[in-house]
């Protein structure tokens, strides 16, 4: 029983530490940018489309969450059974 308790703590500090890490990029990359195309005219054999930029934005306070909830599992998981 103690052995499945220590695999459970270790598998959380992994995954705090991951939390970490990702808390950190989404704070300094906050958005991307992606295209769509859109079929504007379509006569036979002519086509003629049009590119559309479309954009996926989130606050840094996010990346400092998941960086705080990280943190906490890192703490959480050092606990001695």
């Amino acid at each position: 029983m103690i052995h499945i308790v220590k695999l459970k703590l270790k598998l959380m500090k992994k995954l705090g530490i991951v939390l970490i890490i990702l808390g950190l990029i989404l704070t300094v990359v906050t958005g991307f940018k992606f295209f769509t195309k859109k079929e504007v005219l379509d006569i036979g054999n002519v086509e003629i489309n049009k590119s559309e930029p479309h954009r996926v934005n989130w606050s840094p306070y996010v990346g400092v969450a998941v960086m705080v909830i990280g943190g906490i599992m890192v703490f959480a998981s050092r606990r001695n059974v």
